[in-house]
């Protein structure tokens, strides 16, 4: 199958012409976020009275990246040369089912139009990338350094002393990433449907 080839950021329209078992390469700017992170969002940004000024910033930038923009969920392993400049050694996915009580708020609140992980989201995340526009990408699990030679340059780091290298948001460009959709925005879950069917057959065996 011929790979479809997606520049961030990426259209809605773009994204709405995706269904699951499409193969893609991502080619742009991808920010990781974890467990931390996620939780650093919704507390700082969406449950606050208001943005502290400290961290509005920040706030700004995710803003703009995101817009049309992809989340990866990662704890990347890193180094750093002589220079200071920041490499990703390892940066294979992380399991994202401990992101579904907040990702559709994230989804929402930034624009986001593609999550990367392994092992798929719940119907919450599922229904917000039909209300919004956006798919999961199941990244290829166990090829962590395979998939960190499509890392091509770590442009910059948010939060990194705060919720240290894992948790931090790596800011990066990548060229080529492979993934695949297996959640799209038109409702359909390749992760729920291997669910149910493993569900009957464990039945007709019991």
């Amino acid at each position: 199958m011929t790979s479809i080839d997606l520049h961030i950021p990426i259209s809605e329209e773009q994204i709405r012409s995706l269904h699951v078992g499409d193969q893609v390469r991502l080619y742009g700017v991808v920010i990781t976020a974890r467990d931390a992170a996620h939780k650093y969002i919704e507390d700082t940004f969406m449950h606050a009275s208001a943005i502290p000024d400290s961290e509005q910033a920040v706030h700004e930038e995710l803003k703009r990246l995101w817009a049309g923009g992809v989340m990866y969920h990662c704890g990347p392993v890193v180094s750093r040369d002589a220079a200071g400049r920041w490499r990703f050694v390892s940066a294979g996915p992380t399991t994202s089912i401990r992101e579904e009580p907040y990702e559709a708020d994230v989804i929402h609140h930034f624009g986001l139009r593609a999550v990367i992980g392994k092992g798929g989201m719940g119907p919450k995340t599922l229904a917000a990338c039909r209300e919004y526009g956006a798919v999961y990408l199941h990244a290829v699990g166990g090829a962590a350094t395979l998939i960190a030679d499509s890392v091509q340059e770590v442009l910059t780091v948010f939060k990194k002393d705060e919720l240290g290298v894992p948790e931090a948001f790596w800011v990066v460009r990548v060229d080529g990433f492979p993934a695949v959709v297996t959640m799209d925005a038109h409702g359909q879950s390749l992760h729920e449907k291997v669910f149910e069917a493993s569900k009957q057959r464990l039945a007709e065996l019991v």
